[in-house]
């Protein structure tokens, strides 16, 4: 069993989410976080084919996307993801999620 396994495709965030716990699984599509397992699942929820996914994630999922999509945030939430972030919050709050250095 993974610890944390993620779907960030941006360079960017991953860095800042590797920074935070070295031992994360990142994936290359959402399909190949099905099937994986993990304590917690870590998603950028504006990438297509995440929300088809959640519902399968069977660990604790935290998604993140910007504070302006509130149709996306609250689509997630409806499909399972356990605890939705704005960008600023879930990047402000990484060490503490993921229980890496900076929590």
């Amino acid at each position: 069993m993974t610890a944390v396994a993620a779907y960030v495709p941006d360079l960017m965030d991953r860095s800042k989410v590797a920074g935070a716990r070295a031992d994360v699984a990142f994936v290359r599509q959402p399909a190949e976080l099905v099937g994986l397992e993990a304590a917690l699942y870590l998603v950028d929820l504006t990438r297509a084919g995440v929300l088809e996914v959640l519902p399968f994630l069977p660990g604790r999922v935290v998604g993140f996307a910007n504070h302006a999509e509130r149709e996306l945030l609250d689509a997630a939430r409806a499909a399972g993801c356990d605890e939705v972030l704005t960008r600023s919050a879930f990047f402000s709050r990484l060490g503490q999620i993921v229980g890496g250095p900076e929590a």
